[in-house]
């Protein structure tokens, strides 16, 4: 592809060199540069791109995208200055790619809590419509049926592009998609076009990269403000800054909510821990969810559907049919009476969402046993708060480990205890070995007992010093399960 082709939707400022070249691939990662390569120079957390031009030009860089020029200017290499290269580079990614967003409806999803299961649940919604679809999520990419693993919620511009692209190329005609604040706030979606954009709610989370509430939510907000006017912004009413979303989109505004008037009404009818009777607009419909943040979330997914254009009656059977998203509010049940739910909270107010649905079901007298930890170098602040707000909520309470990463699990179970009163101490073991603490939780739960394991979901590991160690809290439980049984 030629390079003045790729520039073509860029706002320049300056071009040393000629831009009638050939380019045979596109990074930002100096280390895969080779002959006829354009290297985009984009400031980063702990790197930033610029440092890495000469190299890039010693490895035969054919083109370079910088906010500056180097010190030194090789006249085999083109340079292109703009204002940000973080903006440049998606908008490059999605010219290398055929522009393959404009090709489908692509559904951003954003918010602190319920992006998974929203964005997954609007994938599933259109295949069980009949349309081919594909998904980018925290848990697992799908190009229809394909799975491609996931390291971050939103990939760079490169490979968000390559996997619409592929979806094109099989098919599909509807992309859900997490957007997550640090893409956001990094232009890792700059350059793609939406077709809708949803936001779910917003609390504490990633203070450790954004330092402020403000500039997290500024980062979550900038997604809307980008929204082309073709597009629908549908926002929770219920959520204190749901409103604050829509303020200065171009797209057509839309509200859903389970407490007030909005363009999307739902209302928990009534409730079990494997499922709930939802009113959608007055239409009663039987789901296999639990809670209210997931009657928010299939309020959701019902909006989008139908502001997708997609029929109403088939869009309310088809919610009847979907299922739960791998390691949220997953139930398992004990020959002993007692069920485990095993959930991706990790923040304190996914936490509270959660045993808060729990207690809605089983009643005030019902016992709930909560085995909790926090992420190892991330937002400390969050630490306590998560132990006192499940400890208000539980029974007994099990500080355990998570993923520590590079800090020491007893420093953060540690960091946890300090949210905990004198009465809730006593209440609380603290057991740093995962599968000890969720064993000792089983062997504590007597029949009727809810026993939550939070924290990690879906996840098949546990990332101790840098290392991913397996470890899959639904394979900890149907152990135990598959033993209760085989005695």
């Amino acid at each position: 592809m030629t390079l003045n082709h790729l520039l073509s939707p860029l706002e320049i400022e300056e071009i040393i060199g000629s831009d009638i070249k050939e380019i045979t691939s596109v990074t930002a990662d100096s280390r895969r540069v080779g002959e006829g390569t354009l290297f985009v120079a984009v400031p980063g957390v702990n790197v930033d791109g610029h440092d890495f031009i000469e190299k890039a030009c010693e490895a035969g860089a054919a083109a370079v995208v910088c906010e500056h020029l180097p010190a030194n200017i090789s006249s085999m290499t083109t340079y292109i200055v703009v204002p940000s290269s973080a903006i440049a580079l998606g908008y490059i990614a999605a010219q290398w790619w055929g522009n393959p967003s404009r090709k489908l409806k692509l559904v951003g999803v954003t918010g602190t809590n319920g992006k998974t299961t929203t964005a997954t649940l609007i994938y599933e919604m259109a295949r069980l419509m009949g349309l081919k679809a594909g998904l980018l999520s925290t848990v697992c990419n799908y190009v229809e049926l394909t799975p491609y693993p996931t390291d971050h919620t939103t990939p760079d511009p490169m490979t968000i592009n390559e996997m619409l692209h592929h979806m094109v190329e099989a098919g599909c005609s509807v992309c859900a998609m997490e957007v997550s604040s640090h893409a956001a706030h990094q232009h890792r979606i700059a350059g793609l076009h939406f077709a809708g954009g949803v936001f779910t709610n917003l609390t504490r989370d990633h203070l450790d990269y954004h330092k402020t509430v403000e500039a997290y939510l500024a980062a979550k907000k900038s997604f809307f403000d980008n929204l082309p006017a073709s597009a629908f912004a549908l926002t929770n009413a219920d959520d204190k800054v749901g409103d604050v979303m829509l303020q200065n989109t171009r797209a057509s505004r839309h509200t859903y909510s389970l407490r007030s008037d909005a363009d999307f009404r739902g209302r928990i009818v009534e409730q079990h821990l494997d499922g709930t009777i939802l009113s959608l607009n007055g239409t009663e419909v039987h789901t296999l969810f639990t809670g209210k943040f997931n009657a928010y979330n299939l309020t959701a997914v019902y909006g989008a559907c139908i502001l997708l254009g997609w029929e109403r009656g088939e869009v309310l059977r088809h919610i009847s049919e979907l299922v739960p998203v791998a390691g949220r509010f997953q139930a398992f049940h004990s020959p002993k009476g007692y069920t485990a739910i095993v959930d991706y909270a990790h923040t304190p107010d996914a936490v509270v969402n959660v045993l808060e649905a729990i207690r809605e079901v089983i009643g005030p007298k019902g016992e709930i046993i909560t085995v909790v930890g926090a992420g190892g170098n991330r937002d400390k602040g969050k630490r306590p708060i998560m132990a006192r707000e499940a400890a208000a909520r539980s029974q007994r309470l099990i500080l355990t480990s998570d993923n520590p990463r590079f800090e020491q699990p007893e420093d953060i179970l540690s960091d946890m205890e300090q949210g905990l009163d004198a009465e809730a101490r006593t209440r609380t073991l603290h057991i740093t070995d995962r599968r000890q603490a969720i064993r000792t939780a089983a062997a504590l739960a007597s029949a009727g007992t809810v026993i939550l394991i939070a924290g990690k979901g879906h996840e098949d590991y546990q990332e101790i010093c840098g290392v991913k160690h397996h470890f899959d809290d639904r394979e900890e439980i149907r152990n135990i399960i598959a033993e209760e049984k085989a005695n």
